[in-house]
C-alpha cells in the first residue's frame, strides 16, 4: 500500500443491501461512483473496479483469501 492510499474501513448500504457510500481510513466518506474513480486512480488500497456481466462497473476488494475484509463484510456506519 502506498502512503497516499486510503483503505475502506466501513460501508453504508441502501435498503436493498447495495453499498452506496464508503468510509475511508482518512475519515473521508465517498459515494460509490467516487470510490470507483479513486480506485482506478490508485487512491484506495486493496480494491479494484471490474466490469460485470451486466455491463456495469463494480467495486470489489482484491482477492486475498480472507472473506472478513470483503466490502460486503465490513462494518456499517
Amino acid at each position: 500500500m502506498e502512503q497516499n492510499q486510503a483503505q475502506v474501513v466501513a460501508v453504508r448500504k441502501n435498503g436493498d443491501g447495495d453499498i452506496v457510500e464508503l468510509k475511508l481510513s482518512n475519515g473521508q466518506v465517498v459515494d460509490y461512483v467516487e470510490a470507483q474513480h479513486m480506485a482506478k486512480n490508485g487512491q484506495i488500497a486493496n480494491v479494484n473496479v471490474f466490469r460485470g456481466r451486466d455491463g456495469d462497473e463494480h467495486l470489489r476488494s482484491n482477492a486475498d483469501g480472507d472473506p472478513t475484509n470483503n466490502l460486503d463484510n465490513l462494518p456499517g456506519f
